[in-house]
């Protein structure tokens, strides 16, 4: 097959999907191809914070986005053992004054479907199904992705969005053996009735620990409670989302936790287990007429709820990018590296510093706890650490 005209996009996730919205919405022509012979997105909660709500309003998902957000009031912290609550920072309107748009909590398959549904509005045949990237080529002129069944694509450019373990970036540089953190994560959703009146708030709580956190958020309109927890161990270092746990190994996780915990977690049917690992930055994220984008090129832990958004701010940024220089694949690709990288960076890398912060020894002494919150997890001292992310504009970068 030739699209010689056409931005190959491999790997229809969140990244994939807002990378050709963006394309589309800048008059380009886009082909998607995923791998799974079904349209879904793996996982549950997802939250998108300022910095990418403005992103999503940029893409005309404003008006979708109301149909399926929690907009929360707050954020709170809890200890890990007394359940002593701290509220952390104010969310809600607060948010959209300080910063222009809001932070909103999602189900990730909602965000997910918005953007596809958004992407066949524009180009109903855009995202092909059961398409494995084998492997992609750069030549003069135009780039080649070929797939298991022997298939072939030649295309203007390709941009791998397909992830963690993405075959575009091996292919581009080789392999990149991930390094195991230390650290399991857990994941699952529970009904919001289910829930006792105290626990099923609008609200976003984390519980700080010595080894441990834990996280719940409203999903769905408020209809389920994202559940996400981790932990310190170093027996399971599987990396996938689709690993099914039981929840007495999830409960074994935090012993002498606040019952408020474990009433959540007697309430899991079914949760999701994976190992959380790191790989090194990369110096380039192209070449020739292929790039990265998201995970593919800059995965980040979960300790600063940015993975996703820093895939959506990159989509924004390609497609401008290759608007404006579409016949010059290397300036365009080198202004989108410029424009991406030492903020994706900053971002791995204070994701990596949060963990330490998240499982700081002194939140085992419950004298010392008040002390720590204070010091670094006030609002003022967030405001401080934090409007470098949340005031950030993708979609007023110089391109």
């Amino acid at each position: 097959m030739d699209s010689p005209n056409t931005i190959a996009i491999i790997g229809a996730g969140i990244g994939g999907l807002a990378a050709a919205l963006a394309l589309l919405r800048q008059g380009l022509d886009v082909d998607v191809y995923e791998q799974s012979p079904e349209l879904g997105e793996i996982g549950a909660g997802i939250q998108i914070s300022a910095n990418g709500t403005r992103v999503l309003y940029a893409l005309g998902l404003e008006t979708a986005l109301h149909g399926i957000e929690v907009l929360p009031s707050r954020r709170q912290i809890r200890h890990w053992s007394t359940g002593e609550t701290w509220d952390w920072f104010e969310l809600g309107a607060v948010t959209r004054e300080r910063y222009g748009t809001p932070h909103v909590m999602l189900h990730r398959a909602d965000l997910h479907q918005m953007l596809a549904d958004a992407v066949r509005r524009l180009k109903p045949d855009a995202i092909h199904l059961g398409k494995r990237c084998a492997g992609v080529t750069p030549f003069e002129g135009h780039a080649v992705v070929g797939f298991d069944a022997g298939e072939t694509v030649r295309a203007a450019y390709v941009i791998g969005a397909d992830g963690i373990h993405s075959q575009v970036r091996e292919c581009l540089f080789g392999p990149d053996p991930p390094e195991f953190t230390g650290v399991v994560a857990w994941r699952a959703t529970v009904p919001m009735e289910c829930l006792p009146s105290h626990l099923s708030q609008m609200v976003g709580t984390n519980w700080l620990g010595p080894s441990g956190h834990v996280l719940h958020y409203p999903i769905r309109r408020g209809e389920l409670m994202n559940f996400i927890s981790l932990v310190e161990r170093d027996d399971w270092q599987v990396e996938s989302w689709t690993v099914v746990g039981t929840t007495d190994e999830l409960a074994g996780d935090y012993p002498g936790w606040h019952p408020d915990v474990h009433a959540i977690i007697r309430r899991i049917k079914m949760p999701f287990k994976w190992a959380l690992m790191v790989r090194g930055p990369m110096p380039l994220w192209s070449k020739g007429r292929i790039t990265l984008l998201g995970d593919a090129c800059h995965p980040v832990l979960p300790f600063l709820g940015q993975g996703g958004v820093m895939a959506v701010e990159d989509a924004y940024v390609i497609a401008a990018c290759l608007e404006k220089y579409f016949t010059d694949p290397a300036a365009a690709f080198a202004r989108y590296e410029d424009i991406r990288r030492e903020r994706t960076a900053v971002v791995v890398r204070k994701s990596h510093e949060n963990r330490r912060d998240v499982f700081s020894p002194a939140l085992a002494e419950k004298d010392a706890i008040a002390g720590e919150v204070a010091r670094k997890w006030q609002q003022v001292r967030l405001r401080e650490r934090m409007d470098w992310l949340y005031a950030y504009d993708a979609t007023a970068a110089q391109i």
